[in-house]
């Protein structure tokens, strides 16, 4: 959404901040030095249908569970929300109370706790056997294995923990979906943010 900025992988630094124990800043050797494991994963872009199609891809990412980072940090008890911003960054028009604002706003997205602290997401630097390229995040990105792509945060540049709820552009106001749903016998509409894929296919 922001284009593609150019982060030097030799003065990259990783920050954990906010409700955490331990405020911690990494670079990337020092992420290397933390695993080398490997994650077979795939995702779709949440666009991907017509007029738009082949929007989905699978790899080989090489890098460190996100538990291991953030284990490092230690959460603070009143940590709920776990927001990630990318490097990437632009201005925006923000309207708050019948006023517009320009402000300059990083992108980003969040996990609850518990999804922040299961095995699933990871923290990449390599696919398939080669450091990430620019268009692909690098040095580091998110990977949330059965999300849609706009929760894997490229770029990663901080990880601030939370209490309150994280309500980001790309999260509270885009990347939403509608839906009607029957609740003791009367239709109420409901919105929920684009979490997990959706099966769109199969083989028949």
């Amino acid at each position: 959404h922001y284009g593609h900025p150019v982060v030097d992988p030799a003065t990259f630094r990783l920050k954990v901040t906010g409700l955490v124990n331990r405020p911690v800043s990494l670079s990337l050797d020092e992420i290397r030095r933390m695993g080398g494991v490997e994650l077979v994963a795939g995702f779709e872009c949440s666009g991907n249908r017509r007029p738009l199609q082949g929007a989905c891809s699978n790899g080989r990412w090489t890098g460190v569970p996100l538990r291991v980072v953030l284990d490092r940090a230690g959460g603070k008890a009143q940590a709920r929300e776990f927001v990630f911003f990318g490097a990437d960054h632009g201005e925006e028009d923000v309207e708050f109370r019948t006023q517009k604002f320009k402000v300059d706003q990083q992108f980003g997205r969040s996990l609850s706790r518990e999804k922040a602290l299961s095995a699933e997401p990871f923290l990449a630097y390599a696919l398939n056997g080669e450091p990430l390229t620019r268009h692909q995040g690098s040095p580091l990105r998110l990977i949330v294995p059965g999300w849609y792509g706009v929760a894997n945060v490229k770029w990663l540049s901080q990880i601030h923990v939370q209490e309150e709820e994280y309500l980001g552009k790309f999260q509270a106001r885009h990347y939403r979906r509608l839906r009607g749903e029957m609740i003791d016998g009367e239709l109420k509409w409901k919105e929920t943010a684009i979490t997990r894929m959706q099966l769109k296919s199969f083989i028949a």
